[in-house]
């Protein structure tokens, strides 16, 4: 599968300048008299012409290849907003990203910057021995909700209780998506699954668990929010919420922690449209959006002084 910016021309998305385009713009012409049947005439790529200007262009920070994500998918877009953040704030050599175990396992194929990888769950773990050891560095965590909150919940109630100084990306979809579609701890009530395939049931398998309900209350917990990319909108205050995490980690405060609400076409059975609508139809009414947990003021000044 090609991603999005691959099906770009030259990997930008550009936009006309207010200029009068109705004259007659002649481009490589070729005298009639040196014209043959086999003559091409090379035509100049629009985007490239005068009258455009550059309005959008894929990050430096991301490794240009295709990606394996299902079309649709939200963990390649929410890789290119990380990826973004990095660039926006200049410190892709000073970023370490530790990759999860599931459909995100090779987000280090995909990132531009040093990566490790962890075992299952215990990329919290993996991120606090690094961070400790290159306290200068920005640390982050890219898990999914099978990764971070059923095997990996221990590392992770633990890392933020510490209050270690890295941000944690929580993609939640509610489903184990690169083993088939199992319950997750956060498939919502009914929600048919491999493994449940009448539907969560309360009574046997309990409530969705609210991760970063849960996470808020411990001390080391600095700043906690839950945002979604499935529409324009939401994906800019999922992008300001990822930029705020990183620099938060200037502060030494705490563990900044970002839920995003993402899409899994695939194994929702769902075209990715009807997925985007099941976000604002369904999910959202468990997993409200928004922030859970900010800064103090004191804090966002200290920000402004650290700068």
């Amino acid at each position: 599968m090609r991603s999005e910016e691959n099906l770009l021309v030259d990997e930008h998305i550009v936009s006309l300048k207010d200029e009068d385009l109705s004259k007659d713009k002649t481009v490589n012409k070729i005298p009639a008299e040196n014209k043959t049947a086999d003559t091409i005439t090379p035509e100049k790529p629009g985007c490239m012409n005068d009258e455009y200007e550059v309005v959008y262009h894929k990050p430096t920070t991301m490794v240009d290849v295709s990606m394996h994500y299902c079309p649709g998918c939200a963990h390649s877009l929410v890789h290119k907003l990380v990826m973004e953040v990095v660039e926006e704030l200049g410190i892709q050599e000073q970023t370490i990203g530790v990759a999860p175990v599931g459909c995100a396992v090779f987000a280090y194929d995909y990132m531009d910057i040093d990566m490790s990888e962890a075992a299952h769950g215990r990329a919290c773990a993996t991120a606090t021995g690094i961070k400790r050891l290159m306290p200068d560095k920005y640390v982050f965590t890219y898990q999914g909700d099978g990764d971070l909150a059923a095997i990996g919940i221990a590392e992770t109630l633990h890392t933020i209780n510490r209050g270690e100084n890295i941000t944690i990306i929580f993609m939640n979809n509610a489903v184990y998506g690169m083993t088939s579609g199992q319950m997750a701890p956060t498939s919502l009530v009914g929600m048919k699954t491999t493994t449940s395939p009448l539907g969560r049931d309360v009574a046997e398998y309990g409530e969705p668990i609210r991760v970063s309900e849960l996470i808020s209350h411990l001390p080391g917990a600095f700043y906690v929010t839950r945002q979604a990319v499935n529409s324009a909108t939401a994906v800019r205050k999922a992008r300001k919420a990822i930029l705020n995490a990183f620099k938060y980690q200037k502060l030494n405060k705490g563990t900044t922690f970002v839920e995003i609400i993402g899409n899994c076409p695939s194994n929702w059975k769902m075209t990715p449209i009807e997925a985007s609508k099941f976000i604002d139809d369904e999910m959202i009414k468990t997993f409200p959006l928004g922030d859970i947990k900010l800064p103090k003021g004191e804090d966002l000044k200290m920000l402004e002084e650290v700068k």
